[in-house]
């Protein structure tokens, strides 16, 4: 089946997204959101009707592949069509996105697992009455020169995080030990990715999981529902995630387009 690939602007398919984050089975977090809204857009025409659309990141990645119910008879045919006009040389795919899993499955692709995504159990967690004189509150830009010789490169731009209201500060008196890191959703309505980041001198002392049972509140109290991600082979993320709470049963996927 021949149709018509046509870039276009985010906006002008965004009914579809909507269409197909309803298919989604969870949610997923800021690091893959990210890559999706840096991508160039392209409808996918069969004349005048919508049959879907994808979404390339840097001309290589393939971020998002999306087909209208009534064309999943021609998925696949349309999948490799996507693959070989684009020279796309790898895929971001989430475990949540049934279709794209099984096409990129069809393919028989390497797979590198990138990244756990996480939900809250909504398990009551008590908070270590240890840590409860500590501090958090919301960055001020009187924070962003500690903030930065603490965590150095692990996140960019956080003058404008500060402004954004996205970073938050953990002390203990005058002692910065942690942020917490809060970004709100641009294509999943009523949620947000959180995370943190602990000082190195005071790692192992319950921080990083106290950061992420105050931010998980934060979220609440503003009617946000908070997903966080770690990278695949971070293990000391994952246990402290879950020893606040938050539990995973989705994956990103990172898959290799095998060429001859």
């Amino acid at each position: 089946m021949r149709l018509l690939f046509k870039q276009c602007l985010i906006n002008e398919v965004q009914h579809l997204i909507q269409d197909y984050i309803h298919t989604l089975s969870s949610p997923f977090d800021s690091f893959l959101e990210e890559h999706i809204l840096n991508s160039t857009f392209y409808v996918i025409l069969d004349k005048l009707t919508e049959a879907g659309y994808y979404a390339i990141h840097q001309n290589q990645l393939l971020t998002q592949f999306y087909i209208q119910p009534m064309y999943l008879k021609h998925a696949q045919e349309l999948f490799s069509q996507v693959i070989e006009n684009h020279a796309v040389k790898s895929l971001f795919v989430p475990t949540c996105d049934e279709l794209f899993v099984s096409l990129a499955l069809d393919k028989d692709y390497s797979i590198t697992k990138q990244a756990y995504f996480f939900q809250d159990s909504h398990l009551t967690i008590p908070e270590n009455n240890l840590l409860k004189g500590d501090c958090f509150i919301p960055a001020t830009l009187d924070d962003l020169v500690p903030i930065q010789q603490m965590c150095g490169d692990f996140l960019d731009q956080y003058e404008k995080r500060i402004a954004n209201g996205e970073l938050f500060s953990y002390y203990r008196g005058s002692l910065l030990l942690g942020i917490g890191v809060l970004e709100q959703s641009k294509m999943l309505n009523g949620l947000a990715s959180i995370g943190m980041y602990t000082n190195e001198a005071y790692r192992k002392q319950g921080i990083g999981r106290n950061i992420i049972l105050k931010l998980k509140q934060w979220c609440y109290d503003h009617e946000l529902k908070p997903v966080c991600g770690c990278w695949y082979y971070n293990g000391a993320s994952k246990s402290t995630l879950e020893s606040a709470g938050m539990i995973t049963k989705t994956r990103l996927l990172n898959l290799s387009v095998n060429r001859k």
